[in-house]
């Protein structure tokens, strides 16, 4: 049984933190934006309230943009997106009005399609920052593109200029846009100014499949990485390790993104490993339980209010507790998770979109509607903004579907 601890509403914590980042990473203009991976807040959590959770799915546009799982980022009326062309052997930066699907730009670059299991493809989101978009790939290169044009303002490869040493899939971790810096997980993390200056790099730490997660200690700024060899607490300022945590997973696959809610920071891995709660007091990481009841293999969780709530690699939607009891599971296969305000976005791997509440005491279905083709896996996480929902198929079939308010169809 675990150990008894106070919490904080998770969702308020790291709001908290973030406040100041996220009015700082995406000037909106009161326009809706989800401008990297996990969202405006780092959390996984739209917060917008002016969408339909029920009735008709409509799909206002549809989009082949290549292999991958590369979900969209979106600011000023535009998403970005990446996606491979297995003949071609190339990567492609997509960006297109969110509204339309019509093409902005395209800018294309040779890529490998290190298929090793899972059918290949681009493996992280890139980030928009303003004017600036990042992209990294899954062989280990770094570019900063020019986001209303494409053009290339610089890029790197880390594996050549900085040792950085490729997993056994490829480099998966998206890069996590601060105001002062961009962090890449490369194992060994790198902090770019953006410029493509490095302002400093941490130790190696494994295999890198996860990005970063930001937050705030009695204000002091922190980085936690989940790599290969465990859970690592970085500073921010200079990247010098804190303290680590050792959590070994079959192949060093530790993917799923962090869950920082106050002082106390939730890690979960696929290949029947499990999860953990650990407390952390600035130097040290103490585990206060650990059991295999959520199993985070792709997608990672959300934490909302007292309860996490994820996909677990044995094909459910699940809700936890804080002191890691199930409370429901609810079967779906391997897909993917996120949430806006208290409704959960699944997208299961039968291609279908389900919202359901973020209520612990049941599983409360809201509506279900096919919106992907059933040629490729569903572990991509989709995205609520503006009213739309955006899902994709690692196939490549990109769908827009519109949950939009009063809003004239057409």
């Amino acid at each position: 049984m675990a150990n008894h601890v106070t919490h904080r509403p998770a969702r308020l914590a790291l709001a908290a933190a973030v406040v100041s980042l996220a009015s700082a990473v995406c000037s909106q203009d009161q326009a809706p934006s989800w401008p990297q991976w996990r969202g405006p807040d780092l959390d996984g959590i739209s917060k917008e309230t002016k969408w339909r959770p029920d009735g008709d799915a409509e799909i206002r546009w549809s989009k082949q943009v290549g292999l991958g799982y590369s979900t969209v980022s979106i600011a000023g009326g535009r998403l970005y997106t990446v996606g491979h062309d297995k003949d071609e052997q190339k990567d492609t930066v997509y960006c297109l009005d969110s509204t339309t699907g019509d093409e902005v730009w395209t800018y294309a670059f040779s890529a490998n399609t290190m298929a090793k299991y899972h059918g290949g493809g681009t493996l992280a989101t890139p980030s928009v920052d303003g004017k600036l978009l990042f992209v990294s790939q899954r062989q280990g290169r770094i570019l900063c593109l020019d986001a209303a044009k494409g053009k290339v303002k610089w890029e790197k490869n880390v594996v050549e200029a900085y040792g950085a040493k490729m997993p056994t899939w490829g480099f998966a971790a998206s890069p996590l846009v601060l105001p002062d810096m961009i962090v890449c997980n490369y194992g060994r993390v790198i902090a770019f100014d953006r410029k493509g200056k490095v302002k400093w790099k941490s130790k190696d730490s494994g295999a890198a499949y996860s990005t970063p997660a930001y937050f705030e200690h009695k204000g002091k700024p922190r980085l936690a990485v989940f790599n290969g060899d465990g859970l690592v607490i970085l500073d921010k300022k200079n990247g010098k390790e804190i303290v680590r945590s050792a959590w070994k997973t079959s192949y060093n696959v530790n993917a799923a993104t962090p869950v920082v809610m106050d002082n106390k920071i939730f890690i979960s891995s696929g290949y029947n490993k499990g999860c953990s709660l650990l407390e952390f007091d600035g130097k040290k990481l103490k585990p206060l339980w650990a059991n295999r009841e959520m199993r985070n293999k792709m997608s990672g969780s959300v934490a909302y209010g007292q309860h996490l709530y994820g996909v677990d690699e044995g094909g459910s939607v699940k809700c936890l507790d804080l002191d890691g009891n199930t409370k429901w599971s609810q079967r779906f296969g391997l897909g993917a998770m996120s949430m806006a305000g208290d409704k959960l976005l699944i997208l299961t791997n039968r291609g279908e979109l389900v919202i359901a509440a973020a209520n612990p005491e049941e599983y409360k279905e809201l509506s279900r509607a096919k919106v992907l083709k059933r040629h490729g896996v569903d572990w991509t996480v989709p995205v609520l903004c503006g009213g739309l929902i955006y899902c994709r198929s690692s196939a490549g079939q990109l769908v827009c579907v519109d949950r939009r308010l009063d809003v004239k169809k057409g």
